[in-house]
């Protein structure tokens, strides 16, 4: 039996986000950080994709940042930081 993956996103909304940043060219010296929501299982995760991004692809520096509720949005202290990130990744974890 196929499997259909559907986008439950409407295009209305992926408008109204704003623009994407620009890809970056390398990782290699970047500074990435992650945020995690707090959730178990979101550990694990960033550890293993912290050894790869260093090991891999010479990111510079991992910066872990872990929001203080899980359901509500970034703290402004936390938005403000991600600013001199070059890559931020988020994760959610149960």
């Amino acid at each position: 039996m196929p499997v259909r993956v559907l986008n439950p996103t409407s295009e209305e909304a992926a408008a109204e986000q704003g623009v994407l940043a620009e890809r970056l060219s390398t990782l290699e010296g970047a500074t990435v950080g992650f945020i995690s929501n707090g959730k178990e299982g979101t550990e694990r995760f960033f550890a293993s994709l912290h050894d790869l991004l260093c090991n891999q692809f010479s990111v510079a520096e991992v910066i872990l940042r872990t929001k203080s509720n899980y359901s509500a949005p970034a703290e402004q202290t936390l938005i403000d930081e991600v600013r001199n990130w070059h890559a931020v990744v988020t994760g959610v974890g149960d």
